[in-house]
């Protein structure tokens, strides 16, 4: 009986198998490390705003409290953004005529919000309590980063599932005392925190990394 297949295809065969197999596997990599660059998720990417706000004037040189303008982070969910009132109350004598501005004096004039562009803003399936975080010990700038030393503002953490969960299985390394959260440049403490405070959250790990915690 004569050959269907030709030795040469054969081999051109088997060279298919083999390389469809290192692309399946190609892919399956490329997929892995896509979906933890930092570029997915816009890791060090600003946002444009409406006003070219800098956080390391503000928080850096001026030294305002975050609470200043984020006015809710200590009793909502939210932490609250600076309305027109909040800019108004300082630039209503400092950079009077600056042109950059405008959107600022127009909101104030016609009652309307800023409307900023969020650059932290978790998928709407993700529940986050801003000041169940910060009246426990956790810094602004343990997911903010170093906003005192932006001049635009942008994501320094991931903020994904498996970044959050890695903070709840151990929180302990990333809190500080009550006085210490707004502070920039602290160093974390661990060792510090009074046994009690540990064990409570050694206990606590199994409900802090239950699903229905962040997924409500």
């Amino acid at each position: 009986m004569a050959q269907l297949f030709t030795p040469a295809a054969t081999t051109l065969f088997r060279v298919v198998i083999v390389l469809t197999g290192l692309g399946l596997v190609g892919a399956g990599v490329t997929a892995y490390l896509w979906a933890r660059a930092d570029s997915t998720w816009n890791v060090g990417k600003p946002a444009p705003q409406p006003v070219p706000f800098r956080h390391d004037l503000h928080a850096g040189q001026l030294s305002i409290d975050c609470r200043y303008c984020h006015s809710t982070v200590e009793r909502a969910a939210d932490a609250g953004m600076p309305s027109a009132q909040t800019c108004m109350s300082c630039h209503s004598q400092v950079w009077v005529g600056a042109s950059v501005l405008d959107p600022v004096r127009s909101s104030f004039t016609l009652g309307q919000p800023i409307r900023w562009t969020s650059v932290h803003r978790l998928p709407e399936y993700a529940y986050f309590h801003h000041a169940a975080h910060v009246t426990k010990g956790v810094a602004c700038e343990t997911c903010h980063g170093r906003v005192d030393q932006m001049a635009e503002t942008v994501k320094t953490e991931t903020l994904s599932m498996g970044w959050c969960l890695d903070c709840h299985r151990d929180p302990v390394p990333n809190l500080r005392p009550r006085e210490a959260v707004f502070a920039m440049g602290y160093e974390p403490h661990g060792d510090e925190l009074p046994e009690d405070v540990r064990e409570f959250y050694r206990e606590a790990s199994r409900r802090l990394t239950s699903c229905n915690t962040c997924h409500r």
